[in-house]
């Protein structure tokens, strides 16, 4: 429990809160992540559906980027599928059209929020309103999604390492069964807003496992399958 949980009691004041949070950092919107794409992720947050936050433009970040614990709160580590926009996205587009004008990357994410304890007892409405926990998009090496089928996506697994050492391991088949559908979930949240996905805008799909704290060291996302490549973050005290 925290002192704003009577505050914010629903998703649309939630998205509210978040816009105005975002506003405040006055940068350009690089990008989405999207939240609570897993069976286990949504019974913790007590959730039946995917969230969304917007990323400023110093939160996305390209590959072997470093980052300090100083500077963030409680954070852990995700990883997952980037989609970076090569034309805007528009929920009239196939999943096909939608793959072949991105580029897929291997991502890593990491998630913070402005409360105390908050993982994984955060008011939901308090995460969205919290952008999603948004904290820092990492970009690996790009693929041109017009080399991808759909399914394609639901082929990757991932073996995560902290100074070489296997910390977590996953499947791309944990998020909503494939990234793809998450992207699609964004894209269609997106246009029932009445906006959409514009291009160099990044999307975060959503973690392959639940996620573990994030501490010094230098981590390796290292993808197999159907997307190959080594994603590094340098984290710092």
């Amino acid at each position: 429990m925290t002192a704003w949980d009577d505050v914010v009691n629903d998703t649309a004041t939630g998205y509210k809160v978040q816009a105005a949070l975002v506003a405040m950092k006055v940068q350009p919107v690089k990008g989405y992540k999207i939240s609570l794409t897993s069976v286990t992720t949504q019974q913790m947050f007590d959730s039946d559906t995917p969230l969304y936050g917007e990323q400023v433009a110093d939160h996305v970040l390209e590959n072997d980027a470093t980052v300090s614990l100083a500077t963030m709160n409680e954070p852990l580590i995700e990883v997952e599928i980037g989609f970076t926009a090569k034309t805007d996205l528009y929920a009239t587009m196939t999943d096909e059209e939608l793959l072949a004008n991105s580029w897929v990357s291997g991502a890593i994410e990491v998630p913070d929020a402005r409360f105390k304890d908050w993982f994984p007892s955060l008011n939901k409405y308090l995460v969205v309103s919290d952008t999603a926990v948004g904290g820092y998009i990492e970009l690996g090496n790009r693929v041109d999604g017009a080399t991808l089928t759909p399914s394609d996506l639901a082929q990757v697994q991932v073996d995560l390492l902290l100074d070489g050492v296997s910390v977590a391991a996953g499947a791309s088949t944990e998020v909503l069964d494939n990234p793809m559908n998450a992207l699609r979930w964004l894209v269609h949240q997106l246009a029932a807003e009445g906006r959409f996905v514009q291009a160099g805008q990044s999307v975060s799909s959503g973690t392959f496992f639940v996620p573990p704290h994030l501490t010094t060291g230098t981590y390796e996302a290292k993808f197999t399958g159907s997307y190959t490549g080594t994603t590094t973050l340098h984290v710092q005290d």
